[in-house]
């Protein structure tokens, strides 16, 4: 009844969406302070990560705390680097994500952002239904269904508080760099990072995975759910605030995924005006351990916390005389280029993807691919490697 009254009252009053933004912008300065911690109540710890809640916005009136997994690297010398880490759609908070980003000399949190915790309530096989806590803010409802509420009362504006408030906590511990803090996440957690990196700009780097903004004119199901989304389009979509994004930014994904079309990806990120690395991994696929388990996102972060910039970037890509040509500057030695492209049109996870042996020659301080297209080309990138690191090409189509 509440929800039912909350509708009624935003459709009654005019939209304003520069004075949306003004508040989506303002939420840094609201999670600037670090939250209160709680002890996790009967939840193992494992050497260095636990469980913990922590406070975060209000939600219908009543306090809010979110579900974590914190952790430090067992091994550290002097401050260390941070990371704050946001799951996808059926997700939770995982202690294996921040396990992993501690064995590679970061401290990392692990956030919960649908008021769950850990805790797998369907006992069958098949997708996990995580149990809500007492203290439970939101939950995502549907592809930004919620927009007709009002500002503060919709799922995405508590994901973003709760993804800068576990900022503020990491920057809070005296064991922690806070000016060498990122942010991760996938798939639903990649929508979150994108608009997240444009919004605190106190993070040194982010790392969206699969996830992305220009969402509204996909051509799978985020096309049919927001094209008419006006909250979506002029609120949520992290291109409102990509000219915001001066970190260093991976964008990892591969060319087959169901759910993000590549064509989003690169709208959106040849908006933002920081250095960018773009990853599109062959046959990766979808899912968490998908997203976490290739080495690609930790290199880009040690490099960034290391140098303070990417190991290697594309600075253009271009066709001539029937070539695919790109550039690539890499401080690790590339070992070989590939051109994919592709014949098909439509979405780009449903089109069949080829790989093309591509020439590739070092000089003027960086190395140049190039490849023949194959007739008919209508998409195409070129992947250069540097052992099991994929650098990769900005995303060309060809109308």
């Amino acid at each position: 009844m509440r929800n039912l009254l909350l509708a009624f009252l935003a459709l009654t009053l005019a939209a304003d969406p520069a004075a949306d933004r003004k508040v989506v912008l303002g939420l840094v300065d609201v999670c600037a302070q670090a939250p209160k911690v709680h002890e996790a109540e009967g939840f193992k710890p494992e050497g260095t990560v636990r469980a913990i809640f922590y406070d975060a916005l209000p939600w219908q009136g009543k306090p809010t705390r979110v579900f974590a997994w914190i952790g430090l690297p067992a091994r550290r010398t002097g401050k260390v680097p941070g990371i704050v880490v946001v799951h996808g759609g059926g997700g939770t908070a995982f202690k294996e994500w921040v396990q992993k980003w501690n064995d590679q000399g970061f401290a990392a949190i692990s956030i919960a952002v649908e008021g769950q915790t850990d805790v797998n309530e369907n006992k069958a096989k098949g997708r996990p239904t995580w149990a809500r806590h007492a203290f439970s803010g939101p939950a995502r409802d549907g592809t930004f269904a919620d927009t007709k509420l009002p500002l503060k009362e919709q799922w995405m504006y508590h994901a973003l508080a709760e993804t800068m408030l576990a900022h503020s906590l990491l920057r809070s511990l005296p064991e922690v760099d806070a000016s060498k803090i990122g942010v991760m996440g996938i798939s639903w957690g990649g929508v979150i990072t994108s608009t997240v990196i444009g919004l605190d700009e106190r993070f040194a780097f982010g790392i969206p995975t699969y996830g992305c903004g220009h969402l509204f004119d996909a051509e799978n199901h985020w096309g049919r759910a927001l094209h008419d989304n006006e909250g979506y389009i002029k609120t949520w979509d992290g291109m409102n605030y990509a000219e915001r994004v001066k970190m260093p930014v991976l964008w990892l994904s591969w060319p087959q995924d169901a759910h993000f079309p590549l064509g989003c990806q690169a709208e959106h990120y040849r908006k933002t005006p920081g250095p960018r690395m773009v990853s599109l991994i062959t046959k990766m696929g979808h899912s968490h351990p998908a997203g976490w388990n290739p080495p690609d996102s930790y290199a880009f972060a040690k490099s960034v916390v290391e140098t303070g910039k990417p190991w290697g970037n594309s600075p253009s890509a271009t066709t001539k005389d029937g070539y695919a040509i790109a550039v690539f500057h890499s401080a690790k030695p590339i070992t070989k280029a590939v051109l994919v492209s592709t014949t098909d049109r439509g979405f780009t996870g449903a089109r069949k993807w080829v790989e093309t042996p591509a020439a590739a020659a070092s000089g003027g301080g960086g190395t140049t691919a190039s490849a023949p297209l194959p007739p008919g080309t209508t998409a195409w990138y070129v992947n250069a490697y540097a052992g099991a690191l994929t650098l990769t090409s900005d995303y060309q189509e060809i109308k």
